[in-house]
């Protein structure tokens, strides 16, 4: 190897020009780079992968050994946004340059997690994580709504076991990228889509799962907003169980995976229609009882002395009537002589004080012409002519004037008057 500057008579061999690449490129050492793993392959525990940068069109290939991926405490795979530290190494017989990866980190990952609590505290603050605001699901929906990536497995499960469960059921489906910084648009303008629809009446989301970053979308405001608006019930079925994203928060139901939100959405119609026989055995059953009870009941009453002979009702009333007729008689008479005997008497007493009564002893009433009763000698002077009442009819009469006590007015026999 020659340090003197190759010229056209004296240039230098390749081994020397590779050589004096690898010893630059070793002086450079090891550097932490950023980007976008868009290569992930795994062969005999060693790595061979891609990193892009995130803004420019620039790719570097990287390799890393299965020593350094052991000691890895987290999990990559294609698509993470990650930093690298590496060492570029020339290989002098090949002449290709490549990247051995001694450390790896997902980038930002501390303050994307502060920044997501930060987002689930505001949200939990305005009450949209409340249990009250959780809808429940229509029983069996028409039509339902589903949120998904095209061609996706999810999309593949929801299907199959919606149409297993109830092959009548329908759906709109609308197609979103469920991984990237396109998924919040995308997926929130899908939520509002469907929700428009009245014919849909609930709403899937669904995505198989994947790592914390590639859920970020469904943590973002645009899409947990979009849901808690919604007048649409939501269910989420992100599918994955730890770091949760904010959409499982805020769905009216949380389904584990998009297999489970077919099955909690949609009722399965075997086990309907048994349930239906099962109700209609047992309806059927109680109603046979109560008939065979209240029938059992009406027998025995129809049995019972009163109702098998009515006859004695009337017998009954006809004997207490009787009784009521006779002792109304025997009021009636005994009243009629109480009162005829009271008669009698107050006819007895009516005669003893009348004047006839008088008469008959002997007394007669003597009158003047004008009809007033002569009381004594002054009443009836000489000459004037009387009317005398007597028990049996009157007579008239001429007075001849007072008369001394004990004389004799006229002979028996002489006439006084003429009778009338």
């Amino acid at each position: 190897m020659t340090d003197a500057a190759p010229t056209r008579d004296a240039p230098w061999p390749v081994a020397t020009l590779s050589g004096k690449l690898k010893d630059w490129i070793d002086r450079l050492g090891m550097v932490w780079v950023e980007g976008e793993i868009t290569q992930w392959g795994v062969s005999g525990g060693n790595v061979y992968g891609k990193l892009k940068d995130l803004e420019a069109d620039a790719t570097i290939s990287f390799t890393m050994w299965s020593s350094v991926r052991a000691k890895l405490s987290e999990q990559f795979k294609q698509g993470d946004h990650a930093v690298l530290l590496v060492k570029p190494s020339w290989w002098v017989k090949g002449g290709s340059l490549s990247m051995q990866v001694y450390d790896m980190k997902h980038v930002g990952l501390g303050d994307l997690l502060e920044r997501l609590e930060k987002l689930r505290r505001q949200l939990a603050a305005e009450g949209l994580f409340e249990p009250s605001r959780k809808r429940a699901l229509p029983f069996l929906p028409g039509v339902v709504g589903l949120i998904t990536g095209r061609d996706s497995d999810a999309e593949k499960d929801v299907l199959r076991n919606a149409r297993l469960r109830w092959p009548a059921v329908e759906f709109r489906i609308e197609y979103a990228t469920v991984q990237g910084d396109r998924t919040p648009v995308e997926v929130a303008r899908a939520i509002r889509h469907l929700d428009t629809d009245p014919s849909v009446e609930v709403i899937i989301v669904a995505r198989g799962g994947g790592d914390f970053q590639n859920l970020l979308g469904f943590s973002d405001e645009r899409v947990v907003r979009a849901a808690a608006e919604a007048t649409t019930p939501i269910v989420s079925a992100i599918g994955h169980e730890a770091d949760r994203p904010l959409l499982d928060d805020v769905a009216d139901l949380r389904a584990s995976t998009p297999t489970d939100a077919a099955k909690r959405v949609i009722p399965d119609v075997t086990e309907e229609l048994a349930r239906v026989d099962s109700v209609r055995a047992r309806l059927g059953m109680r109603l046979a009882s109560i008939l065979t009870r209240e029938r059992d009941r009406i027998g025995h009453l129809r049995m019972r002395p009163v109702l098998a002979d009515g006859a004695w009702i009337v017998d009954r009333r006809a004997e207490e009537l009787t009784r009521w007729v006779a002792r109304g008689s025997e009021l009636v008479e005994r009243q009629v002589e109480r009162q005829t005997s009271r008669i009698g008497e107050l006819r007895g007493h009516l005669r003893a004080l009348s004047p006839q009564a008088t008469l008959d002893r002997g007394y007669a009433i003597v009158q003047g012409s004008d009809g007033h009763v002569v009381r004594g000698p002054l009443g009836a002077p000489e000459g004037a002519d009387l009317v005398v009442t007597l028990a049996e009819g009157t007579i008239g009469a001429r007075s001849m004037g007072a008369v001394a006590a004990g004389s004799t007015p006229h002979a028996p026999d002489e006439p006084v008057g003429d009778a009338e």
